[in-house]
C-alpha cells in the first residue's frame, strides 16, 4: 500500500527506489550532457528574463532536483524556458526596474504564485482545463513569443541600449532609431556566435554550441579587451549556493501579479505536458498529467524559495536528455549536481562573458519556434483552426502574450458555440450495394421515399441549437408536400436538455395536427434515459424506440420511391 501511494505522490522517488543497474550509463551520460546545456541557457534566459545571470543557474538546481524526485516524466528536464522567461519580463518589469532587488523579489514571488496555482491544480484533479487550449492557440502563441523574444535580444546582439514596451511593433520601432549606434566589435561577436551555433546544431549536433560559445566569447572577451572597446559583459557572478529567502510579499504586486501567474502556470504546464507525453508515446509509458502538475507546481515554490524564477520542462534540454540516453530521474538529478558544482566553484569563470553571447543562444534556441508549416496545415485542415492560429499570433506580436492567449482561447470557444449551435444534419437515403442509409448530399443515387422523410442529427442537442434543428425540419417538410411520416435517426445525438426535449415535442404535436408523425430510431442511453423523464415513453410508447432505421420504416407500411424501386424486405442495413 505504502509503495502504491508513493508511486501516486512522487513518481519518480518510487522508480529510484527499484533502480535498475543498467540504466547508469545512460542516465550519467545524459545528466553531464544537459548539465552542459543548463549553464549557459540558465544564464542566457535569466537575462531575458531582465534577470541576472546567476539567477537563472539557481533555477536550474533545486528546482530541477524537486521535479527529478515528484515527477512523472523520467526524461523531462525543468529549468528556464525563453517563452516563460519573456512572460516573466513583461509582468515584472511594469512594477519594477529590471536586475533591481525589488525585481528579482518579484521573480521569486511570481514562481511562488506559479507554484501554488500549479500545486492545487494537480491536487484537486483538474488537468483537464489546460483542453481548453488548443493547439492552434499554443502554435500560434510560441510563434508569435519566438518573434518577441529574438526582437528583444537584438539589443544586446548590437551594443545598443532599447527602451521600448513588450510588442513587436513598439519593439521595432524603438529599435531603428537606434541602429546606428550600433557596436561593430559586439555585432562581430554576435554573428560569429550566431554563425558557429547554427553551423554546429546542423553539422557536428553532438558537440555543445552554447558551451563552446561561451568559453571561445569569454576567452576572445578577455585577451583582445573587448569590453574596453564597448562590448558588454555579465561582470562578476556570485559564487555560491542558491541561497534561501521568502520573497517579501505586497498586496498591490500580488494583485498585478496574478494574471501572469495563471498565464505562466497554463502555458508553462502546455509546454511541459506536451514534450512528456510525447516521449512517453515513445517509450509506451504513461505521464499523468495531475502529477506532472503537483510536480511542477513543487518545483515552482522551490524556485520561489530559492531565489529563483518560474521554471517548467524545456523541449530542447528535453529532446537532448532523451537522445543522450536518461532511463530515469536520476539524469535530472545528476544534471542539477553539476550546475551546483560550477556556481559553487566556477562563477568567476564568467566575468568576461559577453551579453551578445547570450543573446545569440536564445536567437538561435527560439528560432525553430515558429512553426509556419503548422500554421498553413491547419489552414488546410480545417480554416477554423487556421483562423485561431493567425488571430493568437497577431495579437501576440501586436499587443502583448496575456492579450494574445486570451483572444485565442476566446475566439476557439465561440468558434465552438457557433458550431454546436447549428450542428450538422443529413436527409437520407437508402443505397442497396452498400446496404445501408446514407447521406443524399453525398450519395445522391440513394433512394428517398415520397411520403416519409428520414433525417439524422450529428450532435447533442441544446437550448442554443434545438431552434436551428427545427428550422431544418421545417424547410425539409415544407420542400415536401406529400411527407405524412419523419423518422429521426438520433445515432448521433448523444444527449438532450430539457429545453431541447419540450422544444421537439412542440414541433411533433404541430405537425401532428397536420398529418405528419414523427418515428426515433437508434436512440442512445442517456437519450432514452431523459425521454423517459419526460414521459415520452408514455405518451409516445414505440414510436421513439426502434433499433434502426429498417424497422421505422417497416412500421411505416407501404413506400413509394422517388425515383427507383427498394422492395421494402430489401431495406436491411
Amino acid at each position: 500500500m505504502f509503495g502504491s501511494r508513493l508511486s501516486t505522490l512522487a513518481p519518480a522517488l518510487a522508480q529510484l527506489l527499484r533502480y535498475r543497474r543498467q540504466d547508469l550509463g545512460g542516465d550519467v551520460v545524459a545528466g553531464i550532457t544537459v548539465a552542459v546545456m543548463y549553464v549557459p541557457q540558465g544564464m542566457a534566459y535569466a537575462i531575458l528574463a531582465g534577470l541576472p545571470p546567476v539567477v537563472g543557474l539557481y533555477a536550474a538546481t533545486i528546482p530541477l532536483l524537486v521535479y527529478g524526485l515528484l515527477g512523472s516524466s523520467p526524461q523531462l528536464a525543468v529549468g528556464p524556458v525563453a517563452v516563460v522567461s519573456l512572460m516573466v519580463y513583461t509582468a515584472c518589469s511594469g512594477l519594477a526596474e529590471p536586475g533591481s532587488p525589488e525585481y528579482i523579489g518579484l521573480a521569486a514571488l511570481l514562481a511562488l504564485f506559479v507554484g501554488v496555482i500549479m500545486l492545487a491544480m494537480g491536487l484537486v484533479r483538474l488537468g483537464f482545463i489546460v483542453r481548453f487550449m488548443s493547439h492552434a492557440v499554443i502554435s500560434g502563441f510560441t510563434s508569435a513569443a519566438a518573434i518577441l523574444i529574438g526582437l528583444s535580444q537584438l539589443p544586446p546582439l548590437l551594443g545598443v541600449k532599447l527602451e521600448g514596451g513588450h510588442s513587436g511593433l513598439k519593439l521595432i520601432g524603438a529599435l531603428v532609431p537606434v541602429l546606428a549606434d550600433a557596436n561593430l566589435p559586439t555585432v562581430a561577436l554576435g554573428a560569429a556566435s550566431v554563425v558557429l551555433l547554427v553551423v554546429l546544431a546542423r553539422w557536428l549536433p553532438k558537440i555543445p554550441g552554447g558551451l563552446l560559445v561561451v568559453v571561445g566569447c569569454t576567452a576572445a572577451t578577455w585577451y583582445l579587451g573587448l569590453h574596453e572597446a564597448g562590448v558588454r559583459i555579465v561582470g562578476e557572478v556570485p559564487l555560491g549556493l542558491p541561497p534561501f529567502a521568502l520573497p517579501a510579499l505586497d498586496v498591490g504586486a500580488a494583485q498585478s501579479l496574478a494574471p501572469a501567474a495563471f498565464t505562466i502556470a497554463f502555458v508553462g504546464f502546455m509546454e511541459s505536458i506536451a514534450v512528456a507525453k510525447y516521449l512517453a508515446a515513445k517509450e509506451r509509458t504513461k505521464v499523468e498529467p495531475d502529477a506532472e502538475l503537483r510536480a511542477l507546481g513543487a518545483a515552482n515554490l522551490a524556485a520561489g524559495v530559492f531565489s529563483g524564477y518560474p521554471v517548467t520542462g524545456g523541449l530542447s534540454r528535453t529532446a537532448v536528455n532523451y537522445r543522450a540516453g536518461a532511463r530515469t530521474s536520476l539524469a535530472s538529478l545528476i544534471s542539477a549536481g553539476f550546475v551546483l558544482l560550477t556556481l559553487a566553484f566556477l562563477t568567476p569563470a564568467f566575468h568576461y562573458l559577453p551579453s551578445a553571447a547570450l543573446a545569440a543562444i536564445i536567437i538561435v534556441a527560439v528560432a525553430g519556434m515558429v512553426d509556419i508549416q503548422d500554421a498553413v496545415r491547419l489552414f488546410h485542415i480545417k480554416s477554423r483552426d487556421g483562423w485561431v492560429l493567425l488571430a493568437t499570433f497577431a495579437v501576440t506580436l501586436g499587443v502583448g502574450i496575456e492579450q494574445g492567449i486570451l483572444a485565442g482561447i476566446v475566439l476557439s470557444l465561440l468558434f465552438y458555440i457557433w458550431q454546436s449551435s447549428r450542428p450538422h444534419t443529413a436527409e437520407l437515403g437508402y443505397l442497396a450495394g452498400r446496404r445501408a442509409f446514407l447521406n443524399v448530399g453525398r450519395y445522391p443515387e440513394a433512394v428517398r421515399f415520397e411520403d416519409v422523410i428520414i433525417l439524422r442529427v450529428d450532435s447533442s442537442l441544446y437550448f442554443a441549437n434545438m431552434e436551428f434543428v427545427g428550422d431544418i425540419l421545417r424547410r425539409r417538410i415544407a420542400s415536401r408536400p406529400d411527407v405524412r411520416w419523419v423518422v429521426l435517426d438520433f445515432s448521433g445525438v448523444n444527449d438532450m436538455d430539457a429545453v431541447a426535449v419540450l422544444e421537439l415535442e412542440e414541433i411533433m404535436e404541430g405537425y401532428g395536427e397536420h398529418g405528419v408523425r414523427f418515428l426515433l430510431a437508434r436512440v442512445k442511453g442517456p437519450v432514452r434515459d431523459v425521454l423517459d423523464r419526460a414521459g415520452w415513453y408514455q405518451r409516445r410508447g414505440g414510436n421513439i424506440e426502434y433499433p434502426n432505421i429498417s424497422s421505422a420504416l417497416k412500421a411505416v407500411g407501404s413506400l413509394r420511391p422517388l425515383r427507383g424501386s427498394v422492395p421494402e424486405e430489401n431495406l436491411d442495413e
